[in-house]
């Protein structure tokens, strides 16, 4: 059986997933526990496939991948990039160019089976034109960011959604849902 492919997001009310200059600080403090569904995840993910400016962000601020799920999930990552592998990448994250398919296909091999979960607002918007991504799970955070990086921005995609779970975490919505394929 082949795993789904999932996008993996906080979200504040107004649409952002990032806040001015790519913080993420909005994402905590709303629960003291975490979500069942973010459990769900840890426990079903085989591999990560992320952009690069996820990369980058994730190494300078938030502990690389010893901050990925507070340092709870290990397996396989990619990076998508068009730009040089950092001088000091950590070699066990596999930087990959060139078509999404391909990055998704390499991160599959990888999941033997399991989830894939895709990271970077650039990356998903990849995967959703491609017809490769099968869910999005939000954390609705009870926040108004007005700035930052937007859940998806650019040229209208037209496609459906099927709502499969809401859930509440504390002050946390957990909305997900399926592509409509």
């Amino acid at each position: 059986m082949t795993g789904v492919v999932r996008w993996h997001i906080t979200m504040s009310l107004d649409g952002f997933i990032t806040g001015p200059d790519e913080s993420m600080d909005f994402a905590s403090g709303h629960a003291n526990r975490m979500p069942a569904s973010a459990r769900e995840v840890i426990r079903t993910t085989g591999a990560l496939l992320g952009g690069r400016n996820w990369y980058d962000v994730a190494m300078e601020r938030y502990d690389g991948l010893d901050g990925v799920y507070g340092g709870d999930w290990r397996g396989p990552v990619f990076v998508m990039t068009n730009r040089p592998v950092p001088e000091h990448a950590d070699p066990s994250i596999t930087f990959l160019s060139g078509a999404i398919v391909d990055g998704v296909a390499a991160a599959r091999k990888a999941a033997g089976g399991r989830d894939i979960v895709v990271f970077g607002a650039n990356t998903a918007r990849q995967c959703l034109e491609a017809g490769l991504l099968d869910e999005i799970l939000i954390h609705l955070a009870p926040v108004l960011l007005g700035d930052g990086v937007r859940l998806v921005s650019g040229p209208a995609l037209g496609i459906a959604l099927e709502r499969i779970e809401v859930a509440e975490t504390e002050q946390l919505t957990d909305l997900r849902f399926r592509i409509v394929k």
